[in-house]
């Protein structure tokens, strides 16, 4: 299969990128070059910008298009609309952040989703990013009706993620101690392998799905607890688990996501029940969890010792916490 991925240097686009030619389709990658545009040098890349010099897409024919960066209505139209004639299928990556706030426990595609007075705005925001997805997702699905996919996948996690949203555990972990786990420990988590989600996504380009789908995981209801003691069985180190309440955390002013990331408020733990029986029933599978923490450990280990972790609590605000917890 002839296939062009939008981005496909970069986390998920990367994985994307490497199922496809595991798979052994002739993959094209369209970026602007600034990011690892080093990877793949084995694939056609096409240098450009997807908003206002997409010049190089134009009078190319693939079978289909993967597009795995698109944040702003506007640009994913200029794409959409310049491919429609010469792409037979078009996915879509988007998030399960188009849900809206008053969406049920347990929510599932059909679900209510995130709305935004100015259907103009560009600019992206925590307030803006999920419901300019949505407006993404509708462009996709007027332009292509049944030649689309759109993909919603929760928390991507493993190696090559540059955002630290899960690696800052296992690492946390291996280095032992007294360690900060938070909240309820009974609280459900989830989150899916870029590797399992990037394979999936190119099976289902062409098995032609099309439709809506959540891409989250487990396949079962994970608790943090079990996250995190798994962390601490991969590991093999001595880390201790202590479980400071939400109360305790918030009054810290412990930034939940960043500081402690996987954990929310339990005000915002239905969004971690998202519903993912319909990609699972089209094929959507997991590898352990334990080789997931291990592989993403191992690539965490390669990165300078001394570079800046863009999530996570710090060595020294850990050990305050900690001091302030045991001495309330």
């Amino acid at each position: 299969m002839r296939l062009l991925i939008i981005g496909g240097t970069r986390f998920v686009g990367r994985h994307i990128a490497e199922a496809a030619l595991a798979r052994g389709h002739a993959v094209t990658l369209f970026h602007r070059g600034q990011t690892n545009a080093e990877l793949f040098p084995q694939v056609e890349h096409l240098i450009g910008n997807r908003d206002g010099d997409l010049a190089p897409l134009r009078d190319r024919v693939w079978e289909a298009v993967i597009d795995t960066c698109g944040y702003v209505p506007r640009i994913v139209r200029q794409s959409a609309e310049l491919l429609a004639s010469s792409v037979a299928h078009y996915t879509f990556i988007s998030s399960i952040s188009v849900y809206a706030e008053d969406a049920p426990v347990g929510m599932d595609e059909d679900s209510p989703v995130a709305t935004i007075a100015d259907e103009t705005r560009e600019d992206i925001t925590e307030e803006s990013y999920g419901a300019l997805k949505v407006l993404c997702e509708r462009v996709v699905q007027q332009t292509y009706a049944d030649r689309a996919l759109v993909v919603r996948p929760g928390l991507v996690v493993g190696p090559h993620d540059h955002t630290d949203r899960f690696t800052y555990w296992p690492h946390r972990i291996a280095r032992g101690g007294e360690v900060i786990a938070p909240g309820d420990p009974d609280q459900a988590v989830q989150f899916i392998d870029a590797r399992d989600l990037g394979d999936w996504i190119v099976r289902a380009v062409e098995a032609r799905l099309s439709g809506t789908y959540n891409a989250t995981g487990p396949a079962y209801r994970l608790s943090m607890r079990q996250f995190l003691e798994t962390c601490v069985a991969v590991t093999q180190s001595d880390a201790r688990l202590a479980w400071l309440p939400e109360e305790f955390l918030l009054n810290a002013k412990v930034e939940p996501w960043s500081d402690l990331p996987l954990w929310v408020p339990a005000k915002d733990a239905k969004f971690d029940t998202v519903n993912n029986d319909r990609a699972i029933k089209a094929g959507l599978t997991y590898r352990p969890l334990r080789t997931t923490i291990n592989n993403t450990l191992v690539w965490a280990n390669t990165r300078p010792i001394d570079r800046a972790w863009r999530s996570g609590l710090t060595p020294e605000r850990e050990r305050d916490l900690l001091a302030a917890w045991h001495n309330r």
